[in-house]
Parts: C-alpha cells; sequence; structure tokens
C-alpha cells in the first residue's frame, strides 16, 4: 500500500505539473484582450478581415486553411462613386471588433463613416456618420462604447455599443490618429497623427487623465499589451516606434528606430514570451522585438507595403495585410517565417483576426469574389543607373484597376528627407527627355512618403497595354526645382 501511496502521489504531482504547464499556454491572452482571457485555438469558425481602401471592399479569410471565403462590398470603385447619388462607403480604411466577437466596425475615410457588420451573416447592420475623415474605431472591453478617432478634427466620438449611435465625445489636440484601452478598461490611449501627444483617458468619466509626449507628431496605430505593463505606438513619419508604461504616470519607456514607413504594431504572446510585430513599410519587413528588454529578434521579408497586423487567439500566428500587393500574409510566430500569402482586395490598410467569428454553418453568406478588386498591376522604381537584378528596388508602385481607370499608389522610399519632389511620366525609360507631372509629394524625415494619383496610367507605362497610337511613357521621381521636375533621382524598373 506504502508503493502504491507513493506512486498515487507521484501522479498526483505530475498531473499537477502537467495541468499547470496546460493552463500557462491555454490562459496566455492575446491582444487586445487581457492576458487572462484563455487563447483560442485556429478553427474554421475564425476569421481574418481586412479593410481594402481602393476596392472599397472587406477580404474574409478563413485562416484554418488560408483561403479566401470572399469580399463584401462596401462601396463602388472610382469613378463611380464620385457621382452626387452615390451611397455606398468610399476609402475603406480601419477596423476594430467587438468583445464578443459579433460585430467588426469598419471606418470609411472618404464617407465619414462606421459600418458595423455582423460576423455570421456578413451583412451591414448599422451605418454610423461622424465627423471628418475618421480613421480607427474600437470597442471598449465591456462592450459598452465604440471610440472613433476623428482625424479630420479633434475628438474621439464616443458611440453607444449596442446602439451604435453617438453618445458623448473625447476632445483631443486636432488628429486623433487611434486608441486602444488599457485591457482592464480603466483608459484609454489615443496618439496623435497632427500633434506629438499621446492622451490617455479615464474610460469610466472620459476625462484627460495623463500625456505623453511623441518624439514625432505622426501616430497611425497603437496597441497594449494583455498583460496591462505597456503601450506601443508607432511614428510614420519619423520611422520609430515608442513605448510607454501603461500605468500612471505613463513614462517613455524605449525609443526604437524602426524604418522608413512604419505602420502598425501588434503584440503576441507565446511559448517564446511576449513580442511586438512592428510592419515597416519602406523595408517591407515585420520586425520583431522582445517587449522586456526591447531587443530586436526577428527581420521577416513579407512583400510590398505591409501594413494591417493581428495575431491569432492563440498567438501562433500573426496576419499582415500588403497594402501595394493585395495580399494578406501569414507568419507563424514560433519560427517568424511566412506561411502563406491569400490575394485579397486593393490596397488592404488595418486587419483584424476575429476568434470564433462564424459560430456556425460556413460564413459565406453575403459575402462576393474577388472580382475587379483583385486587379492590380505591380511595378518598381530604382535609382537612376542601378540594375533592378543587382539592386534592391526602394520604390513600389501599385495600379488599382477601377475600370477604366487606375488608382496609382508608391511607396517612395530612398529620397532626401523633407524633401520636395515629383512623380511623373518621362519620355524616355533613362528620365530624359519631358516630364509630365502626375503628384507632387514631399517626404517625410525618414526620406519616403506614399504618393496617389488617379487616370489612365497603365495604358501609357505598361508594355502591351499601350493604346494603338500612343506613346510608351515612363515612371520618374525627380526633386522639384523651382516648381518643376529636376533631373530624375528614380525610374521606372523595366
Amino acid at each position: 500500500m506504502k508503493r502504491a501511496t507513493l506512486f498515487s502521489s507521484a501522479l498526483t504531482v505530475f498531473a499537477t505539473a502537467a495541468l499547470s504547464a496546460i493552463s500557462q499556454v491555454a490562459w496566455a491572452g492575446q491582444a487586445p484582450g487581457p492576458a487572462s482571457a484563455p487563447d483560442i485555438a485556429i478553427s474554421h469558425h475564425d476569421r481574418v478581415y481586412a479593410a481594402e481602401q481602393f476596392s472599397n471592399t472587406v477580404s474574409v479569410t478563413d485562416p484554418a486553411d488560408n483561403k479566401l471565403v470572399g469580399v463584401i462590398r462596401l462601396g463602388d470603385p472610382s469613378p463611380g462613386n464620385f457621382s452626387p447619388l452615390y451611397k455606398g462607403q468610399v476609402l475603406v480604411h480601419g477596423m476594430g471588433f467587438s468583445p464578443d466577437h459579433r460585430t467588426i466596425a469598419v471606418v470609411s475615410i472618404g464617407s465619414n463613416s462606421v459600418s458595423f457588420i455582423d460576423t455570421q451573416t456578413n451583412t451591414v447592420k448599422h451605418v454610423t456618420y461622424v465627423g471628418r475623415a475618421p480613421h480607427e474605431a474600437f470597442f471598449t472591453p465591456d462592450g459598452n462604447e465604440v471610440w472613433v478617432t476623428v482625424r479630420g478634427e479633434n475628438y474621439v466620438s464616443v458611440l453607444d455599443g449596442h446602439t451604435f449611435e453617438e453618445k458623448t465625445r473625447v476632445i483631443t489636440p486636432a488628429g486623433p490618429g487611434m486608441q486602444i484601452s488599457s485591457p482592464d478598461g480603466k483608459y484609454g490611449y489615443i496618439c496623435s497623427s497632427f500633434n506629438p501627444e499621446v492622451d490617455v483617458i479615464s474610460v469610466a468619466d472620459h476625462k484627460l487623465v495623463g500625456k505623453v509626449t511623441q518624439v514625432s507628431p505622426f501616430c497611425p496605430n497603437i496597441a497594449a499589451t494583455p498583460d496591462g505593463k505597456q503601450v506601443w505606438f508607432t511614428l510614420k513619419d519619423t520611422g520609430k516606434t515608442q513605448v510607454f508604461d501603461a500605468r500612471s504616470p505613463f513614462a517613455t519607456l524605449k525609443v526604437l528606430d524602426t524604418g522608413p514607413i512604419t505602420n502598425h504594431v501588434n503584440i503576441v504572446h507565446n511559448a517564446n514570451g511576449t513580442f511586438a510585430y512592428v510592419t515597416v513599410g519602406g523595408l517591407n519587413q515585420v520586425k520583431v522585438f522582445r517587449t522586456d528588454d526591447f531587443s530586436q529578434v526577428a527581420t521577416i521579408p513579407v512583400g510590398k507595403l505591409p501594413h494591417g497586423i493581428w495575431p491569432s487567439g492563440d498567438g501562433s500566428r500573426v496576419y499582415v495585410g500588403l497594402e501595394n500587393a493585395d495580399a494578406l500574409t501569414a507568419i507563424d510566430t514560433l519560427t517568424n517565417k511566412v506561411i502563406a500569402t491569400v490575394p485579397i482586395g486593393q490596397a488592404p490598410q488595418a486587419v483584424t483576426y476575429v476568434p470564433n467569428a462564424v459560430p456556425e454553418g460556413d460564413g459565406t453568406q453575403n459575402t462576393q469574389p474577388l472580382g475587379l478588386a483583385g486587379e492590380t498591376t505591380h511595378l518598381s522604381m530604382v535609382p537612376v543607373g542601378a540594375s533592378p537584378a543587382t539592386d534592391s528596388a526602394p520604390t513600389s508602385v501599385a495600379l488599382f484597376d477601377q475600370g477604366l481607370l487606375q488608382v496609382l499608389q508608391a511607396s517612395a522610399t530612398g529620397l532626401q528627407p523633407k524633401t520636395p519632389y515629383v512623380l511623373g511620366l518621362s519620355d524616355n525609360a533613362d528620365g530624359s527627355g519631358n516630364i509630365e507631372s502626375l503628384a507632387r509629394f514631399m517626404t517625410n524625415p525618414a526620406g519616403s512618403a506614399i504618393v496617389n494619383a488617379i487616370g489612365q496610367i497603365r495604358q501609357v507605362v505598361v508594355p502591351g497595354t499601350n493604346t494603338a497610337g500612343d506613346k510608351r511613357r515612363y515612371l520618374v521621381i525627380a526633386p522639384q526645382v523651382s516648381g518643376k521636375p529636376g533631373a530624375p533621382v528614380q525610374v521606372q524598373a523595366l
């Protein structure tokens, strides 16, 4: 009996240790939830959503097999959306989801709207119109409010989380970029796109309780760690990522140089620890940092202009929207390797992963095939005299088809900081000859810029698509000299 008792005790100890180990993994918690929340294993009930700015769609992807379910069309492509009788949404951009995982909130910048979509049926159940140029929207952890940063003005529109109607406003410096709540729901952290200040707001009474100085003005994205200890935010103008203490007095902990066109950041907890994943468009990489000592542990090549990023419900993957590649990339967070790439709509911006979004059925209702939303031409630009075969292309160009027209978007890097440039069409491949201006732009302090134009551009710059009799032209970037294009510094790769 004594041996049996010892054996039984040993089994009890082993079982207790095993359950403890399991519980540590199963109760890790992923952003935006708390560390105490259970991990949710990847399944066909989960969905990855991406807000696609130029096709005005939301793509719906099943992460269990990394296949596109379809797109939810919120608006029409250009020039149909120029009509005074147009009723759809324009520039579909930001995205958040409710704590019960049954609703996604999709922000459209051009139509000043937040569309609330049922995740089970993919139907729009309500549209709330807010102030000028909203950017992002997210529910508070209790689900009772939705905070919408109205970047074109100076406030956060606080909506009722059940009726979706505005109940109050939180006044901020001009241009609030994004907000996220602390996992316990105590604070709302609001970074700015126009002023170097993060405001910390008490969620209970909507009062200002703290401020954090941003090291530069333009913050597009912010994330809180599930343990409630840190807040990370990106600075797109200077290519930095800043970290501050999530608790009063909200002191800055670290400023990291992450690279030109630093876009979004999100937090992942897995067996190796807790990490911040940062998308860097100018380098076409995702950089991974530890949250304990801020050391960089990985650099992951992902494709052209990575933008939104979100972890799976168990932290085993992160999903990244590739803005200039019309794709969604899945990364294994234990190996930090790309494991899948899914074609989606045009110019994905925000990305969210919603565990158990579809409790039953296949969740394909009210989605459409990709269609025109998947039609894009991809080009690149290189320094004058460089060989595309041996030199990396610093500027990627996407021509998003809108029917007869295309929206051009160039992710320009490798230029002089804070300098005026022209994106134009040259008569000759080497940039010589007459240059016709398409867009003028100013680079940020990191020597980068996102440049947009619209027109029948593909028809003149892509071989084989020229209309009979039309002369072939070539994309160039040149500095502005006395208001006119100077000698080109980058030319279209052939």
